[in-house]
């Protein structure tokens, strides 16, 4: 096999997918440079404050923390100048903690500085007048039937996760589509999968699909492996950073710089071709290019005609805000308040309209817990459409929205009425990172563009220089699709450098 001399790299993006494919690709001995526009390194994963305390914006858990184990193992196994344990067994310090007990500064060394705290619960869910955890807690109606389907689809993590690392092509992959396969059989959507389980609680099946908005999309219009995810994530633990989430990031980025690599931030790229990148500041050569940026904005950067868009996923409003006073003790770290119709929320979304009611996501971290902050925050995030929109506390959507989500998880008055600082971004926010409309993963797609064969695809067919990572190849994924989008764009360049 040839060994490749070092090449000159040129990665666009600082968020998680294009770090990620820094840090391997650099490892590997190229010669590599990051190009961010924004003056951090996270892309959407972003670290704010307000009064005083620490907020983290973007993806707020870690799931499959076994992507993460992988990463690091094939960081391991490119060379010896990054060479950082993985998080080993539960229960390690430097690595995944069971317990809250992170270690010592000497012990964070050895996982790359990354300290992750499971969870007690995926959620707490309120539908139809229900309450509900996952897993599904001794005593409640669902409970049997959530045993039957956890028994069914819980164990799935090892597949999936293979699935989410490994070059569809390769035949290593086989035990894993094997196993899917004969789960779903022809029951290729969501819906007709979670419809065919005739002995699951309507509420239990409405909870399970909900998840699908996680991709932008309906259950209509979403693989129907997006049915097993609550069970995985159930069994296999939701993890979060210890000190935010943007501390994933970091980790990251402190990756690549190890193994040699260049992060430049606050330089905007402003054109592309096969040599140079070209930023408001400096010229680059480039004998390859890895981007991590919105499709659209890569589109103009290279000076092509823009794809016409037939559909978007959809948008959000976040509110981030302080706590005066903590909520209830009994509120979950993460809850999930949904419409009581949800075919009339994915309808309102496709037609770009408000909802009469909409998902919530609120995720509340009281004083010290996994944040060292003082106070409580909390972020409120209602799914909102793709329409580039602005909104604020007074926007009529916004007040009816938060006031039936006080009111569900048994608040006496609008939470928002509880901060005593707090940022929105919206629609028009999102907007800026490219995407029409501020739609959180793009365009849809068809169904058969959501899976191995997905477009964008990760080498560009016209451009055999260009590669491409991030949150725009798997639209929906969250963190382990994305890092494992990078580690397997980043393994198929380095397979086609050797020739």
């Amino acid at each position: 096999m040839n060994t490749p001399s070092p090449r000159r790299i040129v990665v666009l993006g600082a968020g998680i997918g294009g770090l990620a494919a820094a840090a391997l690709l650099a490892q590997a001995g190229h010669d590599v440079t990051v190009l961010e526009g924004n003056d951090w390194v996270g892309g959407k994963s972003r670290r704010i404050e307000l009064g005083g305390q620490r907020i983290d914006t973007g993806p707020s858990l870690v799931t499959f923390p076994a992507v993460w184990d992988e990463l690091i193992r094939r960081y391991n196994a490119l060379g010896s100048r990054g060479a950082l344990g993985s998080r080993g067994t539960r229960g390690t310090r430097g690595g995944i903690c069971d317990t809250g007990d992170t270690g010592d500064s000497a012990d964070d060394l050895s996982a790359s500085g990354l300290q992750l705290r499971r969870l007690p619960e995926v959620g707490r869910y309120f539908y139809g007048g229900q309450a509900v955890t996952l897993p599904v807690e001794e005593g409640h109606p669902w409970r049997a039937a959530w045993d039957r389907f956890d028994r069914e689809h819980g164990g799935l993590g090892p597949q999936i996760t293979a699935l989410l690392t490994t070059d569809p092509l390769d035949p290593k992959t086989l035990p894993a589509v094997g196993a899917l396969t004969r789960l779903y059989g022809t029951r290729l959507t969501t819906k007709r999968f979670l419809d065919s389980l005739t002995w699951m609680p309507e509420g239990l099946r409405e909870v399970i699909a909900i998840h699908t908005l996680n991709a932008g999309v309906p259950p209509t219009r979403s693989l129907s492996l997006y049915a097993s995810m609550p069970a995985v994530m159930a069994r296999d633990g939701v993890w979060v950073p210890e000190g935010g989430i943007n501390e994933l990031p970091l980790a990251l980025h402190r990756l690549a710089l190890h193994a040699g690599a260049t992060v430049h931030t606050g330089e905007s790229v402003v054109s592309v071709n096969r040599s140079r990148v070209r930023t408001i500041a400096a010229e680059y050569r480039a004998d390859l290019v890895v981007s991590s940026l919105d499709p659209g904005v890569l589109t103009r950067l290279l000076g092509d005609r823009p794809s016409r868009v037939r559909g978007l996923t959809c948008s959000g409003v976040a509110i981030y805000g302080v706590l005066d006073t903590p909520l209830p003790d009994t509120t979950a770290t993460h809850s999930v308040v949904m419409p009581d119709d949800p075919a009339a929320l994915h309808r309102s979304l496709a037609a770009g309209l408000a909802p009469e009611q909409t998902m919530a996501f609120v995720n509340y971290y009281r004083a010290g817990e996994i944040y060292p902050n003082e106070k409580a925050t909390v972020a409120v995030l209602l799914t909102a459409p793709a329409n580039g929109q602005r909104y604020d506390l007074d926007d009529p959507f916004v007040q009816r929205e938060v006031g039936r989500i006080s009111e569900v998880m048994g608040l006496d008055q609008p939470i928002t009425r509880l901060l005593s600082d707090y940022t929105v971004l919206d629609p028009e926010y999102f907007a800026g990172w490219g995407a029409t409309g501020g739609a959180l993963y793009g365009a849809t797609r068809p169904l058969w563009q959501s899976g191995p064969f997905h477009a964008p695809a990760y080498r560009d067919p016209r451009r055999r220089w260009l590669w491409r990572v991030g949150a725009s190849v798997h639209p929906g994924g969250g963190i382990p699709a994305v890092l494992g989008g990078a580690m397997i764009s980043s393994a198929m360049l380095l397979r086609s450098l050797r020739g």
